[in-house]
């Protein structure tokens, strides 16, 4: 190596070694004061508001002119609206059990009324807590379950402690009640504590306490507010209320029996007259979430447990496959996310997808625990509507449907436009909803719809598969959890 060589080489080293050093510095420097300049997006909050027995077809927003519902339509007009938003096992606890756990009745075994949701149940309050959320539960809970032998209605009145609340920390709760104006609760003591009028207006002030303190603490919070109304008895609501609905001028649907009309327009003028003072309580809400200064960074869901029959077919209450039992309203706000604009999917969802949807947009691992699905990106528009048809189901009829009273077992789909059922006997039920919305004309073993119910029986088939339901009889399933049967819920007619 000559000098001249031996020169440039020292100079290349000199010059990489503190050059290129000072080049990242710059880089870093840089990089930071980009950072400066972003902010951590806080944790939205979730509020969760969920009626009992409020069917889909009751809100002003799906087109019924009758009832009263201002502050949901406008709510509706700044949300997501699932139009096809179906409760699967269209009854209390075992629709509690799947909303708490994203899984499906047989899964979470809580698929007959008034059995216990296991203590150890991976939950969504316990994973919203994990994730450092404040979490908080008001109203009807019916998860608590009775022992063998004891009564249910007595078992209904119990204190529920503090290991059997799946992670809710902040709790004003009664397993079950419906003497809406003569309503008690527990906080974290046996002490009754009385809601001093009509329990979903003190609840809902209550909720809004909840709202206004946890929005000063700088925590994200989840907060669950369940409703015991429009769930019968229907004649209880505020008389206020009651006197804005005149059964004489009520409407009922084409497909209620003439006989049971009058009985009918009588019950539904008492369960608008609930929905409006439901209406009543989303609108203080509303202002409160509002005021309190945390709406664009809210989730704010509407929604109800499953629907009510009201005489539709002839048929009371709910467990049934019909559209008056299974579909339910479902609204979703999330200003930060997705603005504040109406936006309709038309994709049917089930119960157990409410859980991880909601931890997707929260930006929360889903346990693996959980059997529904996250459509998180397809309500922010980032994966387009894929789900087809979700999976309804009674797995055990029982008390006001049980086998005596014409009850059965079923399992089926319900897409976007059809309705398939079968029960233990075979194929039972097919209609076209599009063209058939009131469910009126049963269109299975009809040579027209051959290729349509083979196609949903193969989605039926492929639903039981994937949730491991080997659609056994209630009797069965009754055995393998060990479980009693209330009064004469196992007596079958002949």
């Amino acid at each position: 190596m000559n000098e001249r060589d031996r020169i440039q080489i020292e100079f290349y080293f000199a010059y990489y070694k503190h050059f290129i050093p000072l080049l990242i510095s710059l880089g870093l420097i840089f990089l930071l004061s980009l950072g400066c300049g972003v902010k951590d997006v806080p944790k939205p909050n979730v509020i969760f508001v969920f009626a009992d027995q409020w069917r889909a077809q009751d809100v002003g927003y799906n087109n019924n002119p009758q009832v009263k519902t201002p502050a949901i339509d406008q709510f509706a007009k700044e949300s997501v609206v699932f139009s096809n938003a179906v409760s699967g096992c269209p009854v209390c606890c075992p629709y509690r059990a799947s909303l708490l756990t994203g899984q499906y009745p047989l899964t979470h075994g809580v698929f007959y009324n008034d059995k216990a949701l296991n203590p150890d149940a991976t939950t969504i309050g316990k994973v919203y807590k994990q994730a450092g959320y404040e979490t908080g539960y008001i109203g009807k809970w019916h998860l608590n379950g009775h022992e063998p032998g004891e009564k249910t209605f007595e078992a209904r009145k119990k204190f529920i402690p503090k290991e059997r609340r799946q992670g809710f920390d902040f709790w004003q709760v009664l397993e079950c009640t419906h003497d809406y104006n003569n309503s008690f609760y527990y906080e974290d003591s046996p002490e009754q504590m009385k809601w001093q009028e009509y329990d979903a207006i003190a609840q809902t002030k209550s909720a809004i306490s909840y709202i206004h303190d946890k929005s000063r603490s700088g925590k994200p919070f989840l907060l669950i507010l369940s409703w015991g109304p429009p769930h019968e008895p229907y004649e209880t609501a505020p008389e206020k209320y009651r006197q804005m609905f005149n059964p004489d001028s009520i409407k009922v649907r084409p497909n209620v029996p003439d006989e049971l009309r009058e009985k009918a327009r009588k019950d539904i003028a008492g369960y608008y007259a609930h929905i409006a003072a439901l209406d009543d309580c989303m609108k203080e809400l509303l202002t409160a979430v509002k005021n309190s200064g945390i709406e664009e960074n809210t989730i704010f869901v509407f929604t109800s447990d499953h629907g009510d029959m009201l005489y539709s077919h002839g048929e009371v209450k709910k467990q049934k496959p019909w559209d008056e039992s299974l579909l339910v309203p479902f609204l979703l706000r999330y200003p930060e996310k997705l603005g504040n604009t109406r936006k309709v999917i038309e994709m049917p969802i089930n119960t157990p997808d409410i859980m991880p949807t909601l931890l997707g947009l929260s930006g929360i691992e889903i346990p693996a625990s959980v059997e529904g699905s996250d459509y998180s990106k397809v309500i922010t528009g980032k994966e387009k509507p894929d789900n087809d048809a979700v999976l309804i189901q009674c797995p055990v009829p029982f008390h006001q449907w049980n086998y005596g009273v014409g009850g059965r077992e079923y399992r089926g789909v319900r897409t976007a436009r059809f309705t398939y059922v079968r029960d233990l006997n075979g194929p039972w039920l097919l209609y076209d909803n599009l063209e058939d919305p009131y469910q009126m004309n049963n269109l299975i073993g009809t040579d027209e719809m051959i290729f349509i119910q083979s196609d949903l029986e193969n989605q039926l088939q492929e639903l039981l598969l994937k949730t491991n339901d080997k659609f056994l009889s209630g009797a069965e399933y009754m055995k393998m959890w060990n479980y009693t049967w209330d009064n004469s819920d196992s007596l079958k007619i002949n």
